[in-house]
């Protein structure tokens, strides 16, 4: 798939050496695996649990989690605060310190992990041997504290889509579109970590014909594949930002699937917009990939068919060369299969031009906001970002491996996003973001 001009593809001296080719290594084995979304370039921030301990942060390494409330304690790494950060139960302690802090700390984790680097952890068999758990022997929780959820619109191929499914090709786009990134405020309430199941939601919709609304299950479940930007430093209320700003304000980013009823959507969005059809779960995966993990694939935004406005604009490159796919899994079945192929430099607008925009009324961004892309749908009919592209409004069927049809999610079926970055001699991954659709709950007699 061909991708805009890729910019800024040197990575940092910390994880490289002198031939900048030849990426570093690190003493953890399976770091260095082929593929293995964890590599000593990445090292994404989560928070992990065990029967025996607190919730508590870590980062990935390899097949590893590594255990930083302990290296915290143990003064292997100093974040800047007066107080512990890594020993509560999210990472919004953390983000709230900003740029220059995560950037100390990714350097020293990285000096300490990288062969030939500080021994300090790497000779100490019992500070080893406490500091390190195998990830499928923990479970991984929401990564930090949803303060606010606010989900844009800036994939064009999914917009001009769905537009030409229910307007028409002509009238694909609504007028602003191409003026500024359309979003509406979510539910930060119902925001889950991978791998909690979904319960396919009630609510009222209109049949086909029909004057008037029925209540009941939806029909019409879907799935949108999205990326999630993760605020860290917060702005103040009344005081807009440039986009330049906003990006550093970004601390990391999600995987992230806005499950949607298009039915109870259908006839609740005019005209105010999403309310129910959108509030009932939105998933996120559980690791934070990091805007400096990711500053090695920056790329331009596409060729503007409408000059922007001077606060949208960009100073550099601010999307991400990020390949993306959907697999459903049905119910039953031992194999998924892949749906969708995309890639997030297919966006229209930044995460960096979502959140400015958020912000320019002087609307405040707080740290652990959760800024969804909007569904990100490639140019060819196996890159669209949903069931309702993929099955062209359910008047195409898209069919599984197995035969199945799908126009819309059915009971059971897994559906999973996946996500990474090649920076050819390693990659680096989201992991994966994935949740189980549960039949509707029993009807209530109202």
């Amino acid at each position: 798939m061909s991708t805009p001009r890729q910019e800024n593809t040197a990575i940092t001296s910390a994880v490289f050496g002198t031939d900048e080719s030849v990426p570093k290594k690190s003493w953890v084995e399976s770091a260095n695996v082929p593929g293995n979304p964890f590599p000593i370039q990445n090292l994404p921030y989560g928070v992990f649990s065990e029967p025996e301990n607190a919730a508590r942060c870590c980062v990935a390494i390899g097949e590893e989690v590594l255990d930083l409330a302990l290296l915290e304690e143990e003064r292997l790494i100093d974040t800047g605060a007066t107080q512990p950060v890594f020993s509560r139960g999210s990472l919004n302690a953390f983000m709230a310190l900003g740029t220059v802090h995560w950037r100390n700390v990714r350097a020293r984790l990285t000096e300490l992990l990288i062969e030939g680097g500080d021994p300090v952890l790497r000779g100490n068999d019992r500070l080893r041997q406490a500091a390190f758990r195998k990830r499928t022997a923990v479970q991984m929780l929401l990564p930090f504290e949803v303060r606010g959820y606010t989900d844009f619109y800036a994939g064009q191929h999914h917009a001009a889509n769905v537009g030409a499914i229910f307007r028409g090709k002509e009238n694909a786009l609504p007028p602003n579109w191409l003026s500024l990134p359309i979003g509406y405020n979510g539910r930060a309430s119902t925001v889950v970590v991978s791998g909690t199941d979904v319960r396919r939601p009630l609510g009222q919709s209109r049949p086909a014909g029909s004057d008037l609304p029925i209540f009941g299950p939806t029909r019409q479940l879907d799935f949108e594949l999205e990326l999630g930007a993760v605020v860290g430093t917060p702005s103040q209320m009344g005081e807009p930002i440039s986009v330049a700003e906003a990006y550093e304000n970004i601390f990391g980013y999600v995987l992230l699937n806005d499950w949607s009823a298009r039915d109870i959507q259908a006839w609740e969005y005019q005209p105010l917009g999403p309310l129910q059809g959108k509030a009932f779960a939105t998933s996120i995966s559980p690791w934070i990939v990091t805007a400096e993990a990711l500053e090695p694939f920056r790329v331009w935004t596409p060729e503007r068919e409408r000059p922007l406005l001077p606060y949208l604009l960009e100073p550099g490159p601010m999307l991400y060369d990020i390949a993306l796919e959907v697999a459903i899994q049905p119910a039953g079945a031992d194999q998924s299969t892949i749906v969708s192929r995309t890639n997030a430099c297919e966006l229209y607008y930044s995460a960096a031009q979502q959140l400015a925009h958020h912000a320019v009324c002087g609307c405040r961004m707080d740290t652990g906001d959760l800024l969804g892309s909007g569904t990100i749908s490639g140019r060819t009919e196996n890159s669209r970002g949903s069931l309702l592209e993929l099955s062209w409004g359910a008047t195409k069927p898209h069919f599984l491996n197995s035969g199945e049809p799908r126009c819309f999610l059915e009971d059971g079926d897994r559906v999973t996003l996946r996500g990474v970055a090649d920076g050819g001699g390693y990659r680096v991954g989201f992991g994966e973001c994935t949740g189980r659709v549960l039949p509707a709950p029993v009807e209530r007699h109202w």
